[in-house]
C-alpha cells in the first residue's frame, strides 16, 4: 500500500494583468476580473450620482454602470479621446454567489503581461497620487512602475453608496439653504 502524501500548497509564481494608461501613470488589474475591454461609446447619466458615475451602458441587455477611474481617484473627469476604453469587470458581491459587471473608464488600454509575485512590492506609506488600500502593490517593468489596483477596493459598491447618498444629503442641504 502506498503512503499517503499531501500535496504541498503550491503557490502562483506570476499573474497576468491588464495595463492601462490613467493621466500619466500606469495602472493594472489582474485579468482574472476583466471581462472585455469595449470602445468609449454614448452613455446614459444618471441623476444624482457622485462624479465619478459617469453613467451607465446597455452591454447586451445588461445596465452597466460606468466608473471614471481618473474621478474615483480625485484626478478630474477623464477627457474623452479616440483610445478611451471602458474595461468591463466583474466583481462577486462578498457574502453571496451574485457578480456585478462594472465598467471603468480609462485614458487607453495598454497590454496584458506577466508580472511575478517577486516582482510586486508592497504599497508605500507616501508619494502615490491614490489612497493606499487602493493599491494592491507596485510592480517594475522596463523602468517603469506599474500601480496593481485592488479592484473590490476601488469598485467598493458599499462606498459608493455611501458617496452617492451623501452627495444627495448635500445636495438637498444646498437646495433647501437657496431656498430660505
Amino acid at each position: 500500500m502506498k503512503p499517503h502524501l499531501s500535496s504541498p500548497t503550491i503557490q502562483k509564481q506570476a499573474s497576468q494583468y491588464l495595463s492601462f494608461v490613467l493621466g500619466d501613470e500606469i495602472f493594472a488589474l489582474e485579468i482574472l476580473n476583466i471581462k472585455e475591454i469595449i470602445e468609449y461609446g454614448a452613455l446614459t447619466t444618471v441623476p444624482m450620482m457622485p462624479d465619478f458615475v459617469r453613467g451607465v451602458i446597455n452591454l447586451r441587455g445588461r445596465v452597466v454602470p460606468v466608473i471614471d477611474l481618473a474621478a474615483r481617484f480625485q484626478h478630474g473627469m477623464t477627457a474623452i479621446s479616440r483610445r478611451t476604453s471602458i474595461v468591463i469587470t466583474e466583481l462577486t458581491e462578498s457574502g453571496t454567489e451574485e457578480t456585478q459587471l462594472m465598467g471603468i473608464l480609462v485614458d487607453a488600454v495598454n497590454e496584458v503581461i506577466d508580472i511575478a509575485n517577486k516582482e510586486i512590492e508592497t504599497t508605500p506609506a507616501f508619494g502615490a497620487k491614490i489612497r493606499a488600500d487602493f493599491i494592491q502593490g507596485i510592480a517594475k517593468k522596463n523602468a517603469r512602475f506599474i500601480i496593481l489596483l485592488d479592484l473590490e477596493r476601488v469598485l467598493s459598491i458599499q462606498e459608493m453608496l455611501m458617496l452617492s447618498n451623501t452627495s444627495q444629503r448635500n445636495l438637498t442641504l444646498t437646495e433647501s439653504e437657496n431656498e430660505g
